[in-house]
């Protein structure tokens, strides 16, 4: 077993006993093969949902999707072997509420945006695999715990945000209307640790796949992935509406 299975990864859904906790002692094992079949049919689910709410833009889809999809999402990370049944609700409920969010941004700060955002999310996506799979990328364990740290730090400013919203207002660099320099340095400093997490992930999945991770974690590294993705297209929205306000 290589020595980087003790490590974390900062995507929530991958931490670090992922895998050493569903090591699989016979039957069918997890192949990357299979996690790839998983993820793109997880990511049709989406777009489908997505392509529906963008067409039919509902407040209360936008909402229930939101929640329904964290709630999952919980339900994932603290039930691995429950991801065959609720990765597929997750991308669903997912699609939801990007789809509705989507279109608000389309309609908000010009067309094209989302456009420009889901292209900059598969560049990123296809480049950093390639860097991953010809070693220009290494995830050390340096390389992991920083992207852990910043990662979590990212997510403790979310959930501060969260919590002035209910007094007020969130934090303003979060604000896509803020055009400051600062609030623009920030964008781009989450969107560069959420596409550095898509390397964990694809090490996580690799290291899953080598030591004979039961077949579920398919299924599990499909969503992790897709967690890491629906983050990363998010916070390009944000960047470029941020962009855009700027001109």
């Amino acid at each position: 077993m290589r020595n980087h299975l003790s490590f974390r990864s900062g995507n929530p859904a991958l931490q670090s006993k992922t895998f050493q906790e569903g090591l699989a002692s016979s039957g069918e094992t997890m192949t990357l093969e299979g996690t790839i079949n998983k993820t793109s049919l997880s990511l049709l689910v989406l777009m489908l949902t997505a392509f529906y709410t963008w067409n039919n833009m509902s407040p209360g889809l936008m909402i229930f999707g939101a929640i329904g999809g964290f709630i999952v999402a919980m339900i994932t990370i603290f039930k691995k072997h429950l991801a065959v049944y609720t990765t597929l609700i997750y991308s669903g409920l997912e699609g939801l509420f990007l789809g509705g969010i989507s279109r608000f941004y389309e309609m908000q700060y010009g067309d094209g945006i989302v456009g420009q955002a889901v292209f900059l999310t598969f560049s990123i996506f296809v480049a950093l695999l390639f860097a991953y799979k010809t070693g220009i990328i290494k995830p050390t364990e340096n390389f992991k715990l920083g992207i852990f740290a910043a990662t979590a730090g990212i997510m403790l400013l979310y959930l501060t945000s969260f919590i002035m919203s209910f007094f007020g207002s969130g934090l303003p660099i979060m604000s896509p209307s803020n055009t400051s320099m600062f609030s623009i340095g920030f964008s781009v400093f989450v969107v560069v640790i959420a596409s550095l997490n898509l390397v964990l992930d694809f090490d996580f999945i690799e290291e899953g796949s080598e030591n004979g991770a039961p077949k579920y974690m398919e299924w599990y590294g499909a969503f992790g992935l897709l967690v890491t993705l629906v983050w990363l297209y998010l916070e390009i929205l944000r960047l470029l509406a941020k962009l855009q306000s700027r001109d």
